[in-house]
């Protein structure tokens, strides 16, 4: 499949511009992505924007995330901030492509007492050509008040497919 440009589009982005527009498509786009990869489930994401260079996802407050204290857990954060990364990677590299999680830093400004969005978003879309990239993604979750409670750069490496 390719977009109006002549660009091959890869899968999962494709399954997001089939369904977004459609009622409940969202939704189901977030579950479909929960099955094939299932710890993503464990926090409930809803995929709420997805495009080449940004992904906005949300998660609900509620005990599968709770840690001792009763806020959202900095584990199940940085699950949610995983999903938001890998989805503007799946949108963003080219199918002619792979890339991997090479490495991750996080902060936790605050406590994160409610649901929360992560958005991860690429200033300048990246170049990929015949040599392996590194490329930060950084992610931005915040708390339904709009507070930061997390903030990180997630590097991913990228190479063509052989």
């Amino acid at each position: 499949m390719s977009n109006k440009e002549g660009e091959p589009i890869v899968r999962t982005y494709s399954l997001w511009r089939s369904l977004a527009a459609k009622p409940g498509g969202t939704l189901l786009f977030s579950a479909a992505m929960s099955l094939r990869v299932p710890y993503f489930r464990t926090v409930l994401p809803h995929v709420r924007d997805l495009r080449p260079g940004r992904c906005e996802v949300s998660a609900p407050k509620w005990w599968g995330v709770h840690n001792h204290i009763g806020t959202f857990h900095a584990i199940a954060a940085c699950n949610l901030a995983e999903i938001a990364m890998g989805m503007l990677a799946e949108a963003t590299v080219p199918p002619t492509h792979r890339w991997l999680p090479k490495g991750m830093s996080v902060d936790y400004p605050a406590r994160a007492r409610t649901g929360l969005t992560a958005v991860a978003e690429l200033a300048v879309l990246p170049e990929f050509g015949e040599e392996g990239v590194e490329v930060p993604v950084p992610v931005t979750i915040r708390d339904k008040a709009g507070e930061v409670v997390v903030s990180g750069t997630i590097t991913i490496w990228v190479t063509r497919k052989k």
